[in-house]
């Protein structure tokens, strides 16, 4: 998620300094092609896309931040809200202000889930069957935190949510209960200088027995081995300068992501010795992007306009080839 109306001060100068100057190589073909924006949100109904899950058909599961609702994009861009999460009254979440509905995740079967952070004591993990009804509150995470990326590793049972504001990783059973300290520390804390926008840990990912963590704040992004017994390891810094980090994905079964770099509009492929390669912009449609999601060789790619105010929208592109599969 990005830091919203708190980012808006800060996006003159990032997009002055290009945020990552990397671009394509001359005579190299571009790993991302066929950019096209599916379906365009209502900025008016507070429509701010913010994390995606996919569904096995190329459907798009996505949080609507400020809307507090799931609504689900089918690959012909038809737009169906499946719920809306509970009013709260007098939100208080930090750093935002409003009740926002941030990290999705999907089940085998269908169901989903996602965090809802208000300041109250709705903060948490809310789950939506895959038969639809109302969400159920299923575990409670703290109310002056943000939660905000969201991942489940189905084989642990296991549910992980990166707190913005604390520079935590939560750790909840995914059948609910009570939410576990799982790792905390400076690197997954936000800055404390006055121009920082406030936000740590920010995506988070399950990937070949590690969770990934970006840090907006930091521009980082950060493996955490997961041990035997379900321990985090130590800290590894993967990438840096990654500014406006949100949410990323693993296009292919290595080290490599592509990461949404929010003020900038931009996605960039980092490789897995940390150096950064831009593939989309906001030429391509991007107009500040909060995540990224990969389904074969398709590649998608939701933006919140939190800063520009334009276009909330999903867009779609081709993987031209798999990017690391080892």
């Amino acid at each position: 998620m990005p830091p919203l109306l708190r980012l808006a001060a800060a996006a003159t100068a990032v997009l002055a300094l290009g945020v990552v100057a990397a671009a394509p190589a001359p005579g190299t073909d571009p790993v991302v092609t066929a950019a096209r924006v599916l379906t365009h949100f209502d900025p008016a109904g507070r429509q701010t896309p913010e994390n995606i899950a996919l569904e096995p058909d190329g459907s798009a599961d996505l949080t609507l931040a400020l809307a507090g609702q799931i609504a689900r994009v089918t690959p012909d861009g038809r737009t169906r809200v499946l719920a809306t999460l509970p009013a709260v009254a007098d939100p208080a979440t930090p750093l935002v202000h409003s009740a926002v509905v941030t990290g999705i995740a999907r089940a085998h079967d269908g169901t989903l889930y996602v965090d809802y952070a208000t300041g109250t004591g709705a903060t948490g993990i809310w789950r939506l069957s895959p038969t639809g009804g109302a969400p159920e509150f299923i575990a409670a995470l703290p109310a002056d935190g943000l939660p905000n990326g969201l991942a489940l590793d189905e084989r642990r049972g296991v549910l992980y949510a990166a707190d913005s504001v604390h520079g935590t990783v939560w750790s909840v059973p995914q059948a609910g209960g009570t939410a576990t300290n799982w790792a905390t520390g400076t690197a997954l804390a936000p800055l404390s200088t006055p121009s920082a926008s406030g936000f740590g840990a920010n995506g988070v990912k399950v990937h070949r027995g590690a969770v990934w963590v970006s840090n907006t704040d930091r521009g980082t992004l950060l493996r955490l081995p997961v041990g035997a017994d379900g321990a985090a390891g130590p800290v590894e810094t993967r990438a840096t300068g990654l500014d406006g980090i949100d949410d990323f994905a693993f296009p292919g079964q290595g080290r490599s992501v592509l990461a949404a770099l929010n003020a900038g509009s931009k996605v960039v492929l980092v490789q897995p010795d940390g150096t950064a390669t831009t593939v989309l912009t906001a030429r391509d449609g991007l107009s500040n992007p909060t995540a990224v999601a990969v389904l074969g060789r398709t590649v998608y790619v939701p933006s919140g306009a939190y800063v520009t105010r334009r276009d909330p929208n999903l867009l779609v592109a081709r993987l031209r080839h798999l990017v690391d599969h080892r």
